[in-house]
């Protein structure tokens, strides 16, 4: 177990070693803001000081963007004491954190947020099985897109103001920037649609306003969905191109996932089941890259780093069942 212990520098922060645990959603919070049961469920995960780095579970940067009424949102800085507590308890033994930043574009409902649901095009979200009334949701205005840009960056202050180590902007899993990305979601024909490069403008815009407001020194890194394991969707070619794109803009690290069809893909349940995407991505970029999926046990974890498929491993499921999985994993 020499590799997943090893230490790792990405930009100002130093993980202790290369095991991570990745956002997963438990909507523990109360009226948008961290809860004491939330507060709990991380502080219970982080206590041993064997995770080194953990990012807490997507947050949403405005209401429009929430997916459940649960979800904290980092629209107000009435958010900050609360989440200052929680960064705090998971800090105390030596994690290191980062706060996903998300937006659920048409993932989500008017009856969860109370507004209008936009997407890049009117387009019904590809999902398996479809719902019984699929959302048609509204095109995103010029308006709307700088908004959101806006409340990407704003959320970012937030978040570091609340203390993370570090923030992660997510585009993946169908969510608001991944539907900008997949050509099946994004029909668009202005400057934030049609060829590839036209459909990452908007992540440059967030990734570049987000830097602006965190200042060059702060950890910023990156979900993408690279490829939507879908026909006609986004593809392992498109998401090595887009993750140089993404380090040219000063992303500090890549977590690997899927886009359309969410963390899992049909038929594969082996450790490590997106490793190839991550593989050509970690050789193509200098970057860390942080894979996720199907690792059950920390001999997988290190066989992975072993592959060189990635830099960073994450532990989701198992963590989230036995908040102790990683102490016992260390101190076998």
């Amino acid at each position: 177990m020499e590799l997943i212990r090893k230490p790792l520098k990405m930009r100002n922060l130093t993980i202790k070693n290369r095991l991570a645990m990745p956002p997963v959603a438990t909507y523990k919070g109360s009226n948008g803001s961290v809860s004491e049961n939330l507060i709990a469920h991380y502080q219970a995960r982080a206590e041993g000081g064997n995770i080194g780095l953990l990012i807490t579970e997507h947050f949403c940067i405005n209401k429009q963007g929430s997916m459940n009424p649960a979800q904290i949102c980092l629209e107000s800085d009435e958010v900050i004491p609360n989440l200052e507590k929680m960064v705090k308890v998971i800090k105390e033994n030596g994690t290191k954190t980062i706060c996903q930043l998300n937006h659920a574009g048409s993932a989500t409902t008017k009856e969860v947020t109370g507004f209008d649901v936009i997407g890049p095009s009117p387009i019904v979200l590809p999902r398996n099985p479809q719902p019984k009334d699929p959302v048609v949701p509204k095109e995103m205005s010029i308006e709307d897109i700088q908004k959101l840009i806006n409340d990407f960056a704003s959320a970012a202050i937030r978040a570091k103001k609340a203390g993370y180590d570090g923030v992660e902007i997510h585009s993946a899993h169908g969510y608001l920037l991944n539907q900008f990305y997949s050509p099946l979601t994004n029909h668009r024909t202005d400057n934030y649609g049609g060829s590839l490069d036209k459909r990452l403008n908007l992540h440059r815009e967030v990734i570049r306003a987000v830097r602006k407001a965190v200042g060059p020194d702060y950890f910023v890194a990156l979900r993408l969905g690279g490829s939507d394991y879908m026909e006609g969707g986004s593809s392992i070619k498109d998401a090595v191109y887009a993750a140089k794109v993404f380090e040219e803009e000063g992303i500090d690290m890549i977590d690997l996932s899927g886009g359309m069809c969410r963390y899992t893909v049909i038929g594969r349940n082996y450790p490590g089941y997106f490793k190839d995407m991550s593989k050509p991505i970690k050789d193509a970029v200098k970057i860390p890259v942080l894979l996720t999926g199907g690792v059950h046990t920390i001999e997988e974890a290190e066989a992975l780093l072993e592959e060189g498929v990635a830099d960073i491993i994450g532990v989701g499921r198992e963590l989230l069942k036995d908040p102790k999985w990683a102490d016992k994993a260390f101190n076998k």
